[in-house]
């Protein structure tokens, strides 16, 4: 028997509840005091330089994660880390400030998002905070692990994710002609026999973002486990409310650092109650099939699914939720939220989205669906979508943790020109968000490039991002395995959309003032929606779009 257990035997109950403030204040003393000491020894010995401090005035940098809980809650993260940047006075976007006694480094710098994401992949990691923050939602997928749990999620789910499958375009088009009818309808459908007077339809406002939220929904859920919920013609659907609520609490958990104990968790554990009891009923239908008929299903076209291929490989529950969980976050939620910035720009600038439409009609006609080698084919339709993710990143901050003592590349010193030192555990927050729109790493603005902040899908013909300045869908190892899957979804969206409609009537300016309002909670959508009327183009109206 150990020390502990001896005591532990000795100690009455009364006498350990009164020993708990001691130890919190011992607690205390080691996080805020002497750890930070300890640290700043080590740092002291180490090679490299330090990045400029952040500026903070309350104790423990409290001010600092009020001010980005806050920025979450107002959808004001750009100007935030904006300030915070502009406030330490860093010509390479990199800075640092301690929170309750830790250390944490901010950049918004190529050269050090290269060095985590790429040439220094093994110095950092998702680390063990990370997981623990996220296990409750996420468990141990993909985007919550490390080393030999994350190869293997990876080996798991690349099969999924070949061409043949990415280019199998098929289980959008019935969520298509579904999608259509909302349009049409100004919203989600009451139950799929509604009636619906698509002329009628013409030009009633609508709020596409949410729409495209239920499409993404559907055809992913029918991609992963051969069930589409219906959110499309279903105005209130549980498991998608319960999503959204999932994500937002963990986004302010994920954001509120040492003090994410204080974030209420009842309505995030109520939400993940429904996220998981809709979830296992699939994987518990698939573990039903033996081996053998699991085998023959997947070698079939025919009812062939996500949870198939992963059920072929293991039988473990928990596995199967987790990495379900997380393919659907990614694959939902990416498609829908740059559907949705592309529709909020091609709205405000008439002048593109007639060029998109001209180059849809001259490839693929009013009415043949698109194939795969259609959509790469249309160089105007890749720069919209590119443009759209050159503004509006998916995933516009992340984090890593260091794995051990390293280096990033530059960022210290008076000029920024040094390597900046990081001991193991310290925490690294990145933003590809901050880093796409940095006005020094692009031409001045001219006649033919305008302002960074402007949606202009033309800046593509004559100019291409260097290495590490546009990386919307991540890089390195860790690169988004469902990046051609996401963009393959969107541009058929898009091409069937504008074959269809000629005009959009934008209805933003009463919404947010025609200022775009960045609702980061874990991806970045449009914080106020986007409402707009679509115009079906009148007959013979497709000859005269073309060029």
């Amino acid at each position: 028997m150990g020390l502990l257990e001896t005591l532990a035997g000795h100690v009455s109950a009364k006498t350990a509840v009164l020993a708990l403030p001691a130890l919190a204040l011992g607690y205390l003393i080691v996080a805020l005091i002497l750890r930070p000491i300890w640290q700043e020894i080590r740092l002291a010995q180490m090679p490299g330089s330090r990045a400029p401090k952040i500026k903070s005035w309350a104790p423990f940098g409290f001010d600092f994660v009020a001010g980005s809980v806050r920025s979450v809650i107002k959808y004001e993260q750009l100007s935030f880390w904006r300030k915070t940047f502009e406030g330490a006075n860093t010509k390479h976007y990199t800075a640092e400030t301690r929170i309750a006694g830790r250390r944490i480094v901010f950049t918004a710098d190529p050269d050090n998002i290269k060095a985590i994401l790429a040439t220094q992949f093994q110095d950092f990691g998702k680390g063990e905070l990370f997981h623990r923050e996220w296990k409750e939602f996420l468990g141990d997928s993909i985007f919550t692990t490390d080393g030999t749990l994350w190869h293997n999620s990876r080996q798991l789910i690349r099969p999924q994710f070949i061409k043949d499958r990415v280019s199998d375009l098929h289980v959008f088009e019935s969520h298509m002609q579904t999608l259509f009818r909302a349009i049409a309808n100004g919203g989600a459908l009451n139950g799929e026999a509604q009636p619906v007077d698509v002329e009628a339809g013409n030009g009633r406002p609508v709020d596409i973002a949410d729409l495209f939220f239920r499409y993404t929904l559907d055809s992913a859920t029918e991609f992963l486990l051969g069930y589409d919920v219906k959110s499309l013609t279903t105005p209130r659907q549980e498991f998608a409310d319960a999503f959204a609520v999932a994500q937002h609490v963990q986004s302010v958990i994920s954001r509120a650092g040492p003090l994410n104990g204080l974030v209420p968790r009842r309505a995030f554990r109520r939400a993940l109650k429904v996220i998981n009891g809709f979830v296992n009923q699939y994987i518990e239908r698939a573990l039903r099939l033996t081996p053998e008929e699991l085998a023959t299903k997947t070698k079939s076209d025919a009812g062939y699914t996500f949870l198939h291929a992963l059920a072929g490989y293991t039988r473990d529950r928990r596995v199967l939720r987790d990495q379900l969980i997380a393919v659907l976050l990614a694959g939902r939620d990416t498609t829908a939220c740059t559907l949705s910035w592309t529709i909020y720009e091609l709205a405000r600038h008439p002048e593109a989205l007639k060029k998109l439409r001209a180059e849809i009609l001259s490839v693929v006609g009013p009415t043949r669906a698109p194939t795969y080698e259609d959509l790469k084919s249309m160089k105007y339709l890749q720069n919209v979508m590119n443009e759209t993710l050159r503004l509006y990143p998916v995933v516009p901050y992340n984090v890593r943790l260091a794995l051990k003592d390293t280096m990033l590349p530059r960022g210290g010193g008076p000029d920024g020109s040094l390597p900046v030192k990081v001991l193991k555990d310290t925490p690294i927050a990145y933003s590809t968000l901050v880093m796409q729109r940095r006005e020094d790493l692009y031409p001045p603005p001219g006649p033919n490039f305008p302002p960074v902040d402007v949606f202009c899908p033309d800046r593509w013909f004559g100019w291409q991002p260097r290495p590490w300045q546009y990386i919307p869908f991540n890089g390195g190892p860790r690169i988004c395995i469902g990046q051609q899957f996401a963009l393959t979804e969107m541009g058929y969206v898009l091409t069937r959309l504008f074959q269809r409609y000629d005009r959009i009537d934008n209805h933003m300016a009463e919404v947010d003032g025609g200022v775009p309002v960045l609702q980061s909670d874990i991806v970045l959508q449009p914080g106020k929606g986007v409402v707009v009327g679509l115009w079906e183009a009148r007959r013979g109206a497709e000859k005269e779009a073309r060029p």
